[in-house]
């Protein structure tokens, strides 16, 4: 884990104005225009890192111990706000503290999770933006499936601890059906099952891959990456870091939007809200990525009705 702080700067200081600190938790993986997008949410609101707001950064690798660890310091430190990505961080958040507001990135749906008592009232400490994950299951079948038109199998990959996956699972089933594909399902809930589980994978009939969105995935999405391309499959994935990394298809929020909207929340509670009082919000912009420069890997050419849908192509 690394830890960083943002101090206030000397004229602030210099007049005895109390600085508000956020507690900013996330994986050390995380792309860095995430946060770039925080900070320049909150410069779009007036908060300036190290003039009227300090950030205390903690960056880890992964792992519930961890995110506990990090959140339990940033809970004793007394910030006034932590923002954090992801189920795993935003759950060891709200263990560590149940007074400090919290505010959550990217979490497939918090009610499941235990995490709020409902969407419009969430009730407590935490809100935040809820990543919709069951929809965009169903969508990305359907892409894949307009990629790879005689597509009849598919494997998902799929971690399921995660509360989550169920619905995304069965979304894309029903999806799946609608195009007369079935799914073949592929779990891995640590690290270390990545490479037996990629063994067992069937070959005979396989003809796509669509990854479930979870953290894990993400930290892993040059291993699973690697995977789609040594098995020349063509896939889908949950986020844009997978397109980054070489990836065929993504379909997904707009992750950065999903930080500015933190930034939002962020100025709210500090300017006095109370996060029980702040609905969850789950934003409705979607991106769709198409890497070129995996099609030969997969054996895939994209159609051209496919390609003009996309909002980003990557040459």
């Amino acid at each position: 884990m690394t830890a960083s702080v943002g101090v206030a700067g000397a004229a602030e200081a210099q007049k005895g104005k109390k600085v508000p600190r956020i507690g900013y938790l996330t994986e050390r993986s995380a792309p860095a225009e995430f946060e770039a997008a925080f900070k320049q949410g909150l410069r779009d609101l007036g908060w300036r890192e190290g003039r009227n707001v300090a950030i205390e950064y903690r960056r880890v690798d992964g792992g519930e111990k961890r995110y506990l660890e990090a959140a339990t310091e940033l809970a004793r430190a007394k910030v006034d706000l932590m923002v954090v990505w992801g189920k795993a961080a935003t759950a060891s958040a709200k263990q560590a503290t149940s007074t400090i507001p919290i505010v959550f990135i990217s979490v497939g749906d918090p009610v499941e999770s235990g995490l709020v008592k409902n969407l419009a009232d969430p009730g407590g400490n935490v809100t935040g933006l809820s990543y919709v994950t069951v929809e965009l299951s169903g969508r990305r079948m359907e892409l894949l499936k307009q990629a790879v038109s005689k597509l009849s199998r598919v494997v998902a990959l799929v971690n399921p601890t995660n509360p989550g996956s169920r619905f995304a699972l069965e979304e894309a089933e029903v999806a799946g059906h609608a195009v007369n594909a079935t799914l073949h399902v592929v779990n891995v809930s640590d690290p270390s099952e990545f490479e037996q589980a990629f063994a067992a994978t069937p070959r005979k009939g396989v003809g796509g891959l669509i990854v479930l969105p979870d953290p894990l995935f993400v930290r892993h999405r040059t291993e699973v990456v690697k995977f789609a391309a040594k098995r020349r499959l063509p896939a889908i994935y949950p986020s844009t870091e997978f397109a980054d990394a070489g990836g065929l298809m993504v379909y997904s929020q707009k992750a950065p939007d999903l930080f500015r909207g933190a930034a939002a929340y962020a100025d709210k509670i500090l300017k006095g809200a109370k996060p029980a009082d702040l609905p969850v919000d789950q934003p409705a912009k979607f991106e769709f990525v198409i890497n070129l420069k995996a099609t030969n890997r997969a054996r895939v050419t994209i159609p051209p009705e496919l390609l003009a849908l996309a909002d980003r192509v990557i040459k």
